[in-house]
């Protein structure tokens, strides 16, 4: 029996020249044994837009609502997906007992949802079984959902100071999750262990983000940070780095470690935001 998985674009819309990716996207997932649902609010359509914010949440509730549909991913980013939390109807997202899979600009999304209504979500970006690491993702994905190994969401990672972090997630894409700063679906900060990563952006960027994340006293709750992968910042080797920049703004006492998978990686794994993790050198 085939198994219900919605696909949506809630942030940009996809380019047109999109349309054979996802017909080849849903041809993997059909081989797995998935039947993909699309939503109509995936491409442009003529108006810069794939639809309005309304329009966007509205298709997103109606998978919500579908009560095969078990897995909603989001194949967007960009800037605009925060355009739709005004729209949700949290109630119904929290009774459905449905997971939300997307990254970057759907880091807005992801952190609304378990901050909104206690359930995890998830960051990861469903794109990645078609590209460069295509076969190991595959994989990954395949033996995630029918139980055999929870490889996905492994996320090895190295110390950069001290030694254990344990708490609940938040976070995802630095520039995306500072949207989120002032409104109702802010994360509590106290004892989380916040996850940062970026594509683009060089320090001057890095910089800023950081301040307001100290301006919010996030440093001061938090129990711990994951850095992920900072595309721009590492292909240019910009100095200072994103370790050295992240430890000046949070200081010497912060726990601090790092994974390579997570990011805009296409080998990245999936995060689960709103889930309990116990992190240790050893």
């Amino acid at each position: 029996m085939s198994h219900k998985i919605g696909i949506t674009a809630c942030s940009n819309p996809m380019h047109p020249s999109f349309s054979a990716d996802l017909a080849r996207l849903c041809q993997i997932l059909r081989k797995l044994g998935f039947d993909p649902v699309l939503s109509p609010c995936l491409f442009d359509n003529g108006s810069g837009f794939s639809g309005t914010g309304a329009e966007r949440a509205d298709t997103l509730m109606n998978l919500y609502c579908d009560p095969e549909i078990t897995d909603i991913f989001d194949v967007s980013g960009g800037d605009m997906a925060n355009e739709v939390l005004p729209y949700l109807d949290f109630s119904v997202i929290a009774a459905s007992g449905k997971r939300f899979w997307g990254y970057s600009d759907l880091t807005t999304i992801v952190n609304a949802v378990t901050t909104a209504t206690g359930n995890e979500s998830m960051l990861y970006q469903v794109r990645n079984l078609l590209y460069d690491h295509s076969a190991e993702q595959i994989t990954l994905f395949q033996n995630a959902f029918s139980g055999q190994s929870p490889s996905l969401f492994d996320l090895p990672c190295t110390f950069l100071q001290g030694d254990h972090m344990e708490g609940v997630m938040i976070g995802g894409n630095i520039r995306c999750f500072l949207k989120l700063a002032g409104t109702d679906f802010q994360p509590d900060f106290r004892g989380k262990i916040l996850l940062l990563e970026a594509m683009g952006g060089g320090v001057p960027q890095m910089v800023t983000f950081l301040s307001q994340l100290k301006m919010m006293h996030a440093f001061e709750q938090i129990n711990g940070i994951l850095l992920g992968t900072f595309s721009q910042m590492e292909r240019d080797q910009l100095t200072p780095d994103m370790p050295q920049l992240v430890r000046q703004a949070a200081g010497p006492d912060l726990p601090i470690a790092r994974t390579p998978y997570i990011g805009h990686g296409t080998d990245a794994h999936a995060a689960v935001i709103g889930k309990f993790y116990q992190i240790s050198s050893d």
